[in-house]
């Protein structure tokens, strides 16, 4: 684990600093592309191994579309299998060594733009714009304000819960590899890695998914 707790920056490009983040984030869409090519590429009628697991992936987040924002609503199934499986990969890192790009808030905040866009989008879509800015002033109307700050308050507090959580997995490895660099560190990783990770993936993706379907209901 390195000492310093910010982010490294390996070479710059045009004035673009490419740091840890940047090229981890970069290996997690060559892989995810890959995989999706070959597993195209490998569709039977009887499935092979490839095939078995990644249908099961997709059926997983169909269940979870469907039981979350209602049957009919699976056009919102591809974002939410990217984003679990960038989440899944990126939150993963740290079991091999390498600082999770979600341990820098500058992806966690783009992420949760990327949700505050959609839920209020597809707000918009489902009610139209005057029906929309309508709840806003519900229950009553001197809540307009609380819910305009409510409103802008979700891209930060859905940012800095997933950073705040994969960033402090990092400082209590890095102390735990310099007072107990012998085992403690695998019972480390496999807590603050592996199942924060998974947790953290799954909070991230369902508090989309509910707060699309809140905006849209």
């Amino acid at each position: 684990m390195e000492a310093d707790f910010g982010i490294k920056t390996y070479f710059t490009i045009f004035g673009l600093n490419i740091n840890s983040t940047i090229l981890v984030t970069w290996s997690i869409m060559i892989i995810l592309t890959v995989l999706a090519l070959i597993t195209r590429s490998k569709l039977q009628k009887v499935p092979g191994t490839l095939q078995l697991v990644m249908e099961m992936v997709v059926e997983g987040v169909h269940w979870l579309v469907d039981s979350t924002m209602g049957k009919g609503q699976r056009g919102f199934a591809p974002y939410i299998l990217a984003l679990t499986l960038y989440l899944l990969f990126a939150n993963l890192t740290g079991i091999i060594g390498v600082r999770q790009p979600t341990a820098d808030l500058n992806t966690t905040f783009a992420l949760a733009i990327i949700t505050f866009f959609m839920v209020h989008i597809h707000g918009i879509k489902a009610k139209g714009g005057f029906g929309y800015f309508k709840t806003f002033f519900e229950p009553l109307a001197f809540m307009f304000p609380l819910n305009i700050i409510s409103e802008l308050a979700l891209p930060i507090s859905l940012s800095f819960r997933l950073f705040g959580n994969m960033l402090g997995g990092v400082v209590i490895l890095f102390l735990m590899y310099n007072f107990a660099p012998t085992i403690v560190p695998v019972i480390g990783h496999l807590y603050f890695d592996l199942f924060i990770g998974l947790i953290q993936t799954f909070i991230f993706v369902m508090l989309t998914l509910t707060f699309i379907t809140l905006a849209k209901d």
